[in-house]
Parts: structure tokens; sequence; C-alpha cells
């Protein structure tokens, strides 16, 4: 039987999000309102990493009525997208997978970026299937945020201010693209607001207001669906009044694996939970505790893990859909077997890339137990923002079109109706039958990697919530291995002399942004990424 919880906890990345959660916790809902709430705020508070435009996946374990499911919302391309529409204008492929470089940047900023927005149908889709709460009460904290304002905090102000990376359009650029957004997140100058710089929305309050009495539908059917259809032909834009109105969040079974003891549950293409689940299986052949937490051998062969889960990402994971995706193959005891027979005898896994530097991290992160024990992991995203915000809406919309493959015939590539790969992978881990680690991470490509390390912190070398999300981390998406600047030259010094090319960051903190809670024996013990100006709030 589940245990029970004696009481909840909210993990976020953003102070105000845990305390509107918090609130509607201790107001009588449950989880999934909790995360409603929670996620309107992060749109309006961290405006470039999440909103009702975006897109993400949604994990829900419902002990009281043993009800375990994902409500997916991966962003579609728009019915007006083709295969073949950008094949002749690539520059290049992002270092880290995250995306192609396209000429006049097309697919990175502006109207034609745009995926068909997701997030509102989504958080609709959750309060029906398992809301106890009325709708508007949970719109209510977010509309007081937009209309009464909020402060710059060092991490918007720093992601607002991050200089172009990989080839990827500069955020500064995204924030003043429009002039609507320009008016909100710029000072008189242009540059991006900076910490403790006030920012109100009277528009974005009225959008979601709207949203409050008249529901989702507003936003997909309704007034607010014209004046986004209206904008959008305006502008050239691929995204359409059908598209908006033919949009529902998909609800699939969790995909399920095991690693040593404990079972993982995590999510389904397009989503990233296959290469977490991937790369645990490889790395449940090692003892992994006895190498020393983040020596050289270990970070070698985790990164080798990384490597393999990143090939077969490209090579075979995309929309299911439209792709036939080889799962079973994927994680099959003799494949893994396999990998790590690979890696055991020393040898490099190949992951063809561009070359350009950096990191690139744009999503945002809840995780959520309730009092009943009722747990909600849910990653969620604009992917690169477009930099566009509609008139008189404000909201900015996801910029989804720039991870697409603009080369025809891959896992990847273009389709109308078709959603993107994307590294999101909250996840809901068990043992003994009940729910042990509620986890997931902001970072784009880098989800996954700082997801895996904080849950081998956990599973591998018993550390609590917050200490596994705080050990300094390192990631493989191509030929090189990234560190954050806390893992000792020592131990990169041996990495080099065993031939391989390592990226230190400037930064303590990076490799995603990972929050998470742990159902100790003890009680509940929440973690959020210091990276981040987060907070766990039981």
């Amino acid at each position: 039987m589940p245990r029970k919880s004696q009481q909840g906890m909210i993990v976020t990345p953003q102070p105000e999000a845990t305390e509107a959660g918090h609130d509607i916790l201790c107001s009588g809902g449950n989880a999934v309102d909790a995360a409603i709430a929670t996620a309107f705020v992060q749109g309006v508070v961290d405006p470039l990493m999440c909103g009702i435009a975006g897109f993400g996946s949604m994990a829900v374990y419902d002990p009281l009525k043993s009800k375990h499911e994902y409500i997916d919302f991966h962003a579609p391309a728009p019915g007006a997208a083709t295969d073949e529409m950008w094949s002749d204008l690539i520059e290049g492929e992002a270092r880290d997978g995250y995306g192609f470089v396209l000429k006049n940047r097309v697919n990175d900023i502006g109207y034609q970026s745009i995926c068909v927005p997701a997030s509102l149908r989504a958080y609709a889709t959750a309060h029906e299937r398992h809301g106890t709460m009325p709708w508007a009460e949970l719109v209510r904290h977010a509309i007081d945020w937009a209309q009464k304002g909020w402060a710059v905090r060092p991490h918007v102000s720093e992601f607002w201010s991050e200089p172009s990376r990989m080839g990827r359009v500069a955020n500064s650029d995204r924030i003043a693209h429009t002039p609507a957004s320009r008016a909100l997140y710029c000072r008189e100058d242009g540059s991006p607001k900076q910490v403790g710089d006030g920012v109100i929305n009277p528009d974005l309050a009225q959008t979601l207001s709207q949203i409050a009495d008249e529901g989702a539908d507003a936003f997909y059917k309704g007034e607010i669906a014209a004046s986004i259809a209206e904008d959008m032909q305006a502008h050239g834009g691929l995204l359409s009044a059908r598209d908006l109105e033919c949009y529902d969040a998909k609800i699939n079974p969790p995909l399920t694996s095991r690693y040593r003891d404990f079972t993982v549950t995590t999510n389904q293409p397009p989503g990233g939970g296959l290469m977490l689940a991937q790369m645990l299986n490889i790395l449940g052949r090692f003892d992994l505790a006895p190498m020393s937490h983040n020596s050289a051998d270990y970070v070698r062969t985790v990164a080798e893990a990384m490597k393999y889960a990143t090939i077969d990402k490209d090579r075979f994971i995309g929309d299911p859909d439209f792709v036939d995706v080889p799962a079973d193959r994927i994680l099959s005891e003799d494949y893994a077997a396999e990998l790590a027979d690979r890696i055991k005898s020393g040898e490099k896994a190949d992951v063809p890339r561009f070359d350009p530097a950096g990191q690139c991290r744009d999503t945002t992160q809840i995780s959520i137990v309730d009092g009943d024990g009722m747990c909600v992991s849910m990653t969620h995203s604009l992917g690169m923002p477009s930099g566009v915000i509609t008139d008189g809406l404000g909201f900015m919309y996801n910029g989804c079109m720039g991870v697409f493959d603009p080369r025809p015939g891959l896992a990847g590539s273009i389709a109308p109706g078709k959603a993107r790969f994307s590294s999101v992978c909250p996840s809901i881990i068990f043992r003994d039958g009940a729910p042990y680690v509620v986890i997931g991470a902001p970072g784009a490509t880098q989800i996954a990697m700082g997801v895996l390390q904080s849950v081998l912190n956990v599973l591998d070398f018993d550390c609590s919530m917050s200490e596994a999300v705080t050990r300094p981390r390192f990631s493989a998406t191509s030929n090189a291995i990234d560190v954050v600047n806390r893992i000792p030259r020592s131990v990169t010094e041996e990495l080099e002399a065993l031939g391989y090319e390592v990226i230190r960051d400037a930064r303590s903190y990076g490799i995603a942004w990972v929050h998470g809670i742990r159902i100790a024996e003890t009680g509940l013990e929440g973690g959020a990424d210091p990276a981040t100006d987060g907070m766990a709030l039981p």
C-alpha cells in the first residue's frame, strides 16, 4: 500500500510560484490544483521560461485512485509547416544537439518559429481529470502578480542578458523582438531589465482574467484565438485558427523501467524519458558508488552512457505518431549489456556535431507531493522563446520550430501536426511500490543529463534531495564533456589524458536546473537547484 505523507511539499525555481502552490495546498487543493496555479504564476514571473503558449509534460500519480498517467503537451508544428520548407537554409547544428542554425534565424526567433501553443490546454485537461478546486481560483495568483507587478530576480536577469550561444539568438534580442515584449522587459535604453527592476503586465492580467472566466476555450476557440490568428496572418506566421481549435493534450501511460531495486516511471516519446531510462539501464551494469562520486572514472562512465543515449535519440526518437520509435530495442537488456561492455573496454562513442560553444536552458519545473500522497512532476517551457508577444495579450509564444531537423526524412524532421523531440523528463521513482523520488528539471538538451545525475546521487550515493540537486554536474551530448566549474581540475586533467575534450563552464552550477522531492521514512525532503532563485516549501 502507498505510504501516506504527513505533509505536502512543493519545489519550484521561483519563490512566487512556490508560494502560490503552497497556498493552494493549504486551502484544500490537491497536488494537481497546486501545480496548475504554480504554472500560471511561473508564466508571469518567468515569462521567457514558460507560459500559456508553451509546451511540456506532467506526471500525475494518485494513490487514492490508483491512477498514474502523463498529460503530454508537446507543441506540434502548425498545419502550414512542410518537411522541405527550410532545407536550403541550413548553416549548422548546435553542438549540444538542441536545434539547427538557419539563415536569418527564421526557425529561432519571430513568427515562423512558433508551434501550436499547448500548455493552457494541458492545464485545463489536468484540472478536468484531477482537479478539485474551482478553475478561476487557480488563476487568481497569476492575475495578481501580473496586475501588481513583480521584481526581476537574479536568475531571470542572468537569463535575459545571456549572449548568443551555439549560433542561437541572444535572449536580449528575444525580449526586444516585438514592441510589446520590449516595453515589458527592457529598460528605456533597450537593454534587458536588471535585478530589482519591476515588471507590470496589465495585458496578461486581462488575458488571464478572461481565461479564468471563460476557460481555456477562450484561448483556443474564442476572442483570444481570433486575436492570435489575426496577428499570425499579418506577420507571416505558420500558426492558424484551425491549429488552435484542433489542439488537445495527450494522455499516456508512463514509460516504466527498472534501476537496481527501484521502478522508474517517466514520459513517453517525444519526451526525454526514454533517454533517461536508457542511461539508467546502461549504468545499472556498473557498481558506481565505489568509483567515488565525480571521479574521472565515474565521469567517463556516465558520460559515455549519455553519449550513447544521445546517438539513439538523434537517430530514432521522435513523435510516435510519425516515427516508429524502437523503444523495446533501446531498453533491451542485451543492448544495454552491449553498450556497457563497450564503455568498460574504454571505447569512446562518437556523437558528431558542429562545433560552436556554449549551453542553452529555457524551461521550468514543478515538483509536488500533497498530504494524501498525490505526486505531480511537471516540466514546461517555451523552448527557445520566439520573442513574439501579440499586442494586447501579454504572453510570449513558444519557439519550438527551432529544434526540428530541417532535413527531410529523419526522426526529427518537420511535418504538419508533428511534435519535436524534447528532453523534458518529469519522473517519479518508486521503492517497494511507493513513490520515493519526484523529480524533473529545466535545461534544454541537458535536462535528462541533470535529472540522471541527481537520481544517481539519491539511489547510488544515498544523498538527501537537497544534496542530490546541489552536487556539481557534467554532460556529454557531443564528443566533448561539459563540466561546471566545481568539477576539480585534477579530474578533468585525467579525462583529457584519456583523450577527451573537456569544456569548462565559468559557472559553478548548471547542466540543467533540477528540482525534486524525496519521500523518506523521516518525511518529505525538498531540493531546489541553487542555480535558480527557487525554493522548497512544506
